[in-house]
């Protein structure tokens, strides 16, 4: 048992890059994880880290033996899961990964709930419009729109939200009545970076289609922002109706063109692929589920 935990405490210097992170994520002190680690390496003659005052590094034995003692932690985390599964209720820390269009009222009508209902389980949120590494970041639950590429990620759909076509009222009074699909390349378009614009196929409610390729000014990595914009009449765009909704209801944004519609915008929930899932995210995703879909 005494090699089994300073293979655990090993691991922790490496994935914490110091004796002091460990120490915090242990509950232990400096001193003592230095002990583990001078006592694995006399256990087997040889080097496992390379100590400087400035960095640790790996010994090229201290890379090999790191991965075992990954495999050994995973396994354990992995029975420590399945006991869970066994309790079938959703506990400890879940951490979610959104764009930042979800940060305000989307998450939180679908998560109160579940938060309520489950005092054992904590959450963490974190915004990012940019594609960021579930594995390296410890996400358990990852929200992502639109085409999903290739991964070793597992994605469950959630739901499909209407694209509207969208503009401020004081925009739109700067321009002619916008009535025919064939006008919108003569106007100014608001676009996000990582959903570039090119073709909108446009259907209106008799069948008819239309396509258009228009050019946006004003490039944005993030949604709000590109909103504000929007907002502040500086041109059309679409977004996605339920983080709109808000601002259609209160007259601040105008559907343009009402009568034609673009293909929808696909939710999905997308989790590190594993065999078991635990029931904080199981539960998590038929919360998100439940509540996007509306």
């Amino acid at each position: 048992m005494d090699a089994l935990r300073r293979m655990a405490v090993f691991a922790m210097v490496v994935d914490k890059g110091s004796m002091n992170g460990a120490a915090r994520e242990l509950g232990m002190t400096p001193s003592a994880v230095s002990q583990h680690i001078s006592k694995l390496e006399q256990q087997h003659g040889v080097s496992l880290l390379h100590r400087t005052t400035r960095k640790l590094t790996l010994t090229e034995a201290g890379s090999l033996f790191y991965q075992g003692c990954a495999d050994m932690l995973a396994a354990a985390q992995l029975a420590e899961q399945r006991l869970l599964e066994l309790r079938d209720a959703p506990v400890g820390e879940l951490r979610i990964a959104a764009p930042t269009g979800f940060a305000g009222a989307l998450l939180s009508e679908a998560l109160t709930p579940l938060l309520s209902a489950h005092s054992g389980l904590k959450l963490r949120l974190f915004f990012h419009d940019e594609m960021i590494d579930l594995v390296d970041n410890r996400i358990d639950l990852a929200l992502r729109a639109g085409v999903l590429k290739d991964s070793s990620l597992v994605a469950r759909h959630l739901a499909d939200w209407p694209n509207v076509l969208c503009a401020s009222p004081a925009y739109l009074a700067r321009q002619p009545a916008i009535t025919r699909p064939e006008q919108l390349s003569a106007l100014q378009w608001v676009a996000l970076s990582d959903r570039k614009l090119g073709w909108l196929a446009f259907e209106h409610a008799d069948g008819s289609r239309f396509t258009a390729e228009p050019d946006a000014r004003l490039v944005s990595n993030n949604i709000v922002a590109a909103r504000q914009f929007v907002l502040a009449g500086m041109g059309v765009a679409v977004q996605p109706e339920p983080e709109i909704r808000q601002e259609l209801a209160d007259g601040r944004l105008l559907r343009v063109l009402p009568e034609w519609s673009l293909p929808p915008l696909a939710i999905y929930a997308v989790t590190p692929r594993r065999d078991i899932q635990p029931a904080k995210v199981r539960y998590a995703i038929e919360a998100l589920r439940a509540s996007l879909s509306k």
